[in-house]
């Protein structure tokens, strides 16, 4: 793929000439240590001894029975930290030491990003600040006192709309203040390369996963596997080792209030080609090209951009982007919570809708996966408030 790190036309490296030096270290040490034994030994020892993995493939019973098809959950849930989001900071903050970096910083919406880096940046002694938009740290206060509790300094983001993409911004302004001893750790699939790939490489561990488990459980491959689509990390790690694979991969955008009503944050169901936060890919934007807001009830999925990747899937149909609203999310919460006794994350909540919303489409016999990125408790709060608790 060569330096600039392209999925088709998409992807890239659109950032100003004081961090091409530094975006071209990087992908010169990621690919140096990525196939090097011990770096792969010292990130695999993490992963099983200190994160949780391999995560389980749970069939739920309950809820196949109810919707008529063979349903899997990956629990990515139950990764520590609560989110697949630790399987990328582990990979990233043992790079920034092999690096010789001495302080990480990183972004966050739903502080799940924000949580892993300081997880990761605590258990390998490295200080950790965390820029996240005002709007996120007030929704997302328990997991502001989270990375506060583990050491990390949150900084709220007051300018633009407050929330991940004003987050980015300030990050990266950081990063080219403080690019001689700063590691800028991005928690998704976004972002110029080698950030993209990267990503998807520490986050492949999930589809890996779940191929072996799927055979060793059904003897086949799955028909289906559904994923929700934000910046796009959870769902690339879980398709990307089936990309060669007879499998339907389906990725669910938060659709908000409705795409019609413009209240949404579905960038592959309504966006163009544009170019956000240093990569070209799918964006939703103006006439004029201004980045538009978005609205979305799980603040993980609240950015205007997605994945270069996810943009080439689209354009070559081998994956299919669709959105589900927020009404169908709260049920979904509810749905999984009542009947496995599984909270799901509201992020997650948009892959299980989906399936709910379209289980006339499936038999009996169909084997359907959902990638259960993270777990609801952040969630329970605002979800009570808006169900008219306390």
């Amino acid at each position: 793929m060569g330096h600039i790190g392209r999925f088709g036309k998409y992807g890239g490296q659109y950032v100003p000439e004081t961090l091409m030096g530094a975006l071209y270290e990087l992908g010169e040490e990621y690919a140096k240590v990525k196939d090097d034994p011990r770096f792969t030994r010292d990130l695999a020892a993490y992963q099983t001894g200190y994160a949780g993995r391999p995560t389980p493939l749970t069939f739920c019973e309950n809820v196949s029975r109810e919707l008529g098809c063979r349903l899997y959950l990956k629990r990515e849930d139950l990764v520590h930290g609560g989110s697949h989001k630790l399987n990328n900071t582990l990979g990233q903050a043992l790079l920034a030491k092999h690096m010789g970096r001495k302080r990480l910083i990183a972004e966050t919406g739903a502080g799940q990003h924000g949580v892993a880096t300081a997880i990761a940046g605590a258990v390998l002694g490295l200080p950790v600040e965390v820029y996240m938009g005002e709007v996120d740290t007030q929704r997302q206060a328990l997991n502001v006192f989270r990375m506060e509790l583990m050491g990390a300094k949150v900084i709220s983001v007051k300018s633009g709309t407050r929330t991940l993409k004003d987050a980015i911004n300030e990050a990266l302004r950081d990063w080219v203040a403080n690019v001689r001893d700063t590691y800028y750790l991005i928690g998704s699939v976004v972002g110029p390369h080698p950030y993209p790939l990267m990503v998807r490489d520490f986050q492949s561990v999930i589809g890996m996963e779940t191929k072996e488990q799927v055979m060793k459980k059904e003897g086949r491959l799955p028909d289906t596997i559904v994923a929700c689509v934000g910046g796009g990390s959870n769902a690339i790690g879980i398709f990307y080792p089936f990309l060669h694979d007879d499998v339907e991969l389906i990725g669910v955008e938060a659709g908000g209030k409705g795409i019609e009503s413009g209240e949404h944050s579905a960038t592959l169901c309504a966006g163009d080609a544009g170019v956000l936060h240093g990569t070209l890919s799918y964006l939703l934007q103006d006439g004029d090209g201004q980045v538009l807001p978005t609205h979305s009830i799980a603040a993980g999925l609240d950015y205007p951009g997605v994945g270069p990747e996810h943009a080439m899937l689209k354009d070559s149909r081998r994956v299919t982007y669709t959105a589900v609203n927020d009404p169908d999310v709260l049920e979904a919460f509810s749905f999984l919570s009542r009947t496995e006794g599984i909270i799901p994350a509201l992020e997650s909540a948009h892959a299980v809708a989906y399936v709910m919303k379209n289980a006339d489409q499936f038999d009996s016999r169909d084997i359907v996966i959902i990638n259960l990125s993270g777990r609801g408790d952040k969630d329970v709060a605002e979800v009570s408030k808006m169900q008219g608790g306390t």
